[in-house]
């Protein structure tokens, strides 16, 4: 063995010229893209597999797949109640199914919500040039579905508190529960034969977990 030129482990038997360039050769450092709105809307919303959605976490892309039926029906309970009792009635405007809000920029935050509502106090309805919600709701609604994860879902309505949104409901069917969050509030959990409320956004709203939750 030379005595200038050390083995070292995981080289033994290599030319020292090239051990001598693996010395000195620098790690490679890939840089992660920081996506924006613009970018999601130039997205596609079809795959050779399927449909697909996308949310914008900081700007860190996040690709999820459509709901399942149960998360539909659950879905289209609670709109249609949102609808009826509250659009119907002159209370505000409803929107559903993913629809996007932006809830700040730079990095961009870009969610899809299952429900919202937005009161007349937080009309008229601002959209962005990508046609996303740039008006805060006054009324957030998350469907759980079977894949998301306790802390992705506590991260979302945090954001969506800190972003301005009154109530975030976050509807889990396997549970058979809604988790009413409010701004400097404890949760409140609500059941089957419990009544949920929106007096200050939609006054004189009902509806019935247990139809909220009816497949």
């Amino acid at each position: 063995m030379n005595p200038a030129i050390q083995e070292i482990p995981g080289f033994e038997g290599t030319n020292p010229a090239s051990v001598s360039g693996a010395r000195e050769r620098s790690a490679v450092e890939y840089a992660s893209k920081v996506f924006t709105i613009a970018d999601v809307a130039e997205l596609p919303s079809e795959l050779p597999s399927g449909p697909i959605l996308y949310e914008l976490d900081n700007g860190r892309l996040i690709v999820m797949p459509p709901p399942g039926d149960v998360h539909g029906a659950v879905e289209s309970n609670l709109i249609t109640a949102l609808k009826s009792q509250g659009e119907h009635r002159g209370h505000g405007k409803a929107r559903s199914g993913d629809v996007g809000i932006v809830l700040w920029r730079n990095p961009d935050r870009l969610v899809g919500a299952d429900a919202v509502f937005l009161a007349n106090r937080s009309l008229p309805i601002r959209r962005s040039s990508e046609g996303y919600l740039e008006t805060i709701p006054d009324l957030a609604v998350e469907v759980r579905s079977k894949n998301d994860s306790a802390p992705v879902v506590q991260r979302k309505v945090d954001d969506y508190l800190t972003a301005g949104v009154q109530v975030v409901w976050v509807v889990d069917p396997a549970a058979r529960t809604v988790t009413v969050h409010r701004r400097g509030e404890e949760a409140k959990v609500y059941r089957d034969t419990d009544t949920l409320t929106l007096e200050d956004i939609i006054p004189g709203f009902e509806l019935l977990v247990s139809d909220a939750l009816r497949e």
